[in-house]
């Protein structure tokens, strides 16, 4: 059995939690033995009090420490934690592994999904991205990652800097736009529904044919009227048209640099 212990109370800290606890109903390969907090209250509903600590000096000796804060907080986590040479890791997509303190074998455990409190999601199909220092705490970053998913993968740090950057354009920065898109619905009275199944098969497109494949609109057909028409609308809001502008540019350079 995986003794694993939690630090943080975030999102994904949360998501992890439920998870963990669910998989220790269904077999005894871990265990979730402590999770710390600064607040009991935060994870109150999650889990029992007794499983809470809110100290550092309280954490019981376990296999895997996962360290789920805020990228700005790793490393100070890191450095308060009051033992050595176990395994410690942390669940960012941006900050490499070596910005956890070397009093600790060090490591990466990054689920390359976007969390929201509240909302149920599976881990079966959320990439887990692995990264260790020895062979032997891979071996159990593995075990612990295919236990509660399906895609596994061993991405060491400057990998995942580039994953974590095509992340943001493919969520963040999406996401954006389709707010943005929002705006302009609101602004006109129309309904952001009737966009949803464009929205919806534009990204089931995406997963069978490559994105570059994918493209439509005006851009990609060089329809200078249409883009003309569409800057026009835009004149009044500066940031929608220098976007347009960007989008558009980028899009007939086919991701060349501009």
């Amino acid at each position: 059995m995986i003794k694993i212990s939690i630090i943080g109370s975030g999102n994904v800290a949360q998501h992890l939690i439920t998870t963990f606890l669910h998989l220790e109903e269904l077999s005894n390969d871990v265990a979730l033995i402590q999770v710390f907090s600064r607040k009991k209250e935060n994870l109150s509903q999650l889990l029992s009090p007794q499983k809470i600590v809110t100290e550092f000096n309280n954490l019981l000796e376990a296999d895997l420490y996962i360290i789920a804060v805020s990228d700005d907080a790793i490393e100070n986590v890191s450095a308060q934690l009051p033992f050595r040479n176990r395994l410690v890791v942390h669940t960012s997509g941006s900050v490499p592994v070596t910005q956890l303190n070397s009093n600790n074998r060090r490591g990466v455990f990054y689920p390359l999904q976007t969390f929201t409190k509240g909302k149920t999601i599976s881990f079966r199909n959320i990439p887990i991205c692995l990264e260790a220092e020895n062979t032997f705490d891979y071996q159990v970053l593995n075990k612990v990652a295919r236990l509660i998913s399906d895609k596994v993968y061993a991405i060491n740090s400057e990998q995942r800097k580039a994953l974590h950057v095509a992340a943001v354009f493919v969520n963040n920065f999406t996401n954006h736009l389709y707010a943005i898109g929002n705006e302009i619905c609101i602004e006109n009275q129309i309904p952001f529904d009737i966009l949803k199944p464009l929205m919806q098969e534009t990204a089931d497109k995406v997963m069978t044919i490559l994105p570059n494949e994918a493209q439509t609109g005006p851009a990609v057909r060089n329809d200078k009227k249409t883009i003309a028409a569409h800057e026009a609308f835009l004149i009044n809001n500066e940031n929608q048209l220098k976007l347009y502008k960007t989008l558009t540019q980028s899009i007939q350079h086919n991701g060349k640099k501009l």
